[in-house]
């Protein structure tokens, strides 16, 4: 626990970025180091997909106890020349949400479709979550293959893919 006199950060985000900072783990209110390749973080990861298979949006958090005297009180902390900590990290935990699409979107999706009307999906959230949700509306339907299908079923870079074999369109970009 921090003294009175010591900042707290957190930070929250895409779980897999929260992991790449972390070095260790809350784990039953004691801080434990978390080798990059750790049990706990193999375990994480696992979660965070099955979570976003799901369609549920995953959030990773994690937080550092400043150190009093290198930011004191009154500290000024400077988020365009960052003047503190991001990596080194203490590993919080994971939060998943369900943030469903409105409940008119699949009808809106089948009558674009039977009009001609191919329908592409832009999206910031993690493939395997925009993959779920194109799915769960009726973009991605059984026989459809994405980009990223094509390239896992090849073996191939996403960027090798022939646009000519893809037949449905999820774009995703969770910077």
């Amino acid at each position: 626990m921090p003294d009175e006199d010591q900042h707290l950060l957190v930070m929250k985000g895409a779980p897999e970025r929260i992991l790449d900072r972390c070095t260790s783990i809350l784990l039953n209110g004691e801080i434990v180091d978390m080798p990059a390749d750790s049990e706990q973080r193999v375990k994480f990861e696992a979660a965070y997909l099955e979570l976003g298979g799901m369609g549920e949006r995953v959030l990773g958090f994690c937080h550092s106890f400043l150190d009093a005297k290198e930011y004191p009180k009154g500290y000024a902390f400077d988020n365009e020349n960052v003047n503190f900590p991001l990596e080194g990290l203490t590993f919080v935990g994971l939060m998943a949400m369900i943030d469903p699409p409105r409940a008119n979107v699949p009808e809106a999706v089948a009558k674009c479709k039977s009009a001609g009307i191919k329908v592409i999906m832009v999206t910031g959230d993690h493939p395997i979550t925009a993959a779920a949700i194109a799915k769960n509306v009726g973009i991605i339907s059984d026989g459809s293959n994405t980009v990223d299908d094509i390239a896992k079923d090849m073996g191939i870079p996403v960027e090798e893919v022939d646009p000519s074999k893809v037949n449905a369109a999820v774009f995703t970009d969770p910077n």
